[in-house]
C-alpha cells in the first residue's frame, strides 16, 4: 500500500439520517396516539388499536435507537474508515468493529437491500471479529448479519464523505493489492 487512505464520516449525511430518525419517531408517536382512528383501514388487522400502537411503539424505539446512534455519531471524531497495510479500520456503522485485517478477508462483495449499497466482508474466522464487540448489542446486531449475509462484517458509505461506487472500487483494489502480503 503506498500509504494510510483516511475517508471521514460526513456530518452532513450523519445530521440528515439523525433528523429523518426524529421524524419517525414523531410518526410513532402519532400512531400510537391515534390508534383509534384507522376505522377505515382496508385491512381488519390494521384496525385493531393494539396493532397500530405496536407498530408505533416499534418505531419509537427502533427511530428513537437509530436516533440516539446518529446524534452521538455527529459528535464522534475518529476517522470513518482508514485503508492501511494493515486492513481496514471501520468506524462507518452501529456494526463497526475496528480492524478488519487483510490476512483474515477471504471476500468482499456488494449487496444491495432497497437503495443502500453495503460491502460485505468475508472473513476466515467470524467469532474473532463478533468476539470484539464491545456491547451485547453489537454482538446481537453482527450475528444477525451473520445468519443474513453469512458474515458479520459490513460497510456502508452512508455516513462516510465517499461515494459508494468509489469506496467500492477503492476497496477491492486495496484488498488485491495486500490480501498476500504479511
Amino acid at each position: 500500500m503506498k500509504a494510510k487512505i483516511e475517508i471521514p464520516l460526513s456530518r452532513n449525511k450523519i445530521i440528515r439520517l439523525t433528523i429523518g430518525s426524529l421524524l419517525l419517531v414523531l410518526a410513532g408517536v402519532w400512531l400510537f396516539s391515534h390508534a383509534g382512528n384507522f376505522r377505515d383501514m382496508p385491512l381488519p388487522f390494521l384496525r385493531n388499536p393494539i396493532v397500530i400502537k405496536g407498530f408505533g411503539v416499534l418505531g419509537i424505539l427502533f427511530f428513537g435507537g437509530t436516533g440516539i446512534y446518529g446524534f452521538r455519531k455527529i459528535f464522534d471524531k475518529r476517522i470513518g474508515l482508514i485503508l492501511d497495510s494493515n486492513g481496514i479500520t471501520d468506524n462507518s456503522n452501529a456494526s463497526s468493529i475496528g480492524l478488519i485485517e487483510w490476512s483474515d478477508i477471504s471476500v468482499i462483495t456488494t449487496k444491495q437491500v432497497m437503495s443502500t449499497k453495503f460491502l460485505l466482508i468475508n472473513v476466515t474466522n467470524p467469532e474473532k471479529y463478533i468476539g470484539k464487540a464491545k456491547s451485547g448489542m453489537k454482538a446481537k446486531l453482527m450475528r444477525s448479519n451473520m445468519k443474513i449475509y453469512g458474515t458479520p462484517l459490513s460497510i456502508i458509505s452512508n455516513t462516510l464523505k465517499y461515494d459508494f461506487g468509489e469506496l467500492e472500487k477503492l476497496v477491492q483494489t486495496e484488498f488485491e493489492r495486500n490480501k498476500n502480503v504479511g
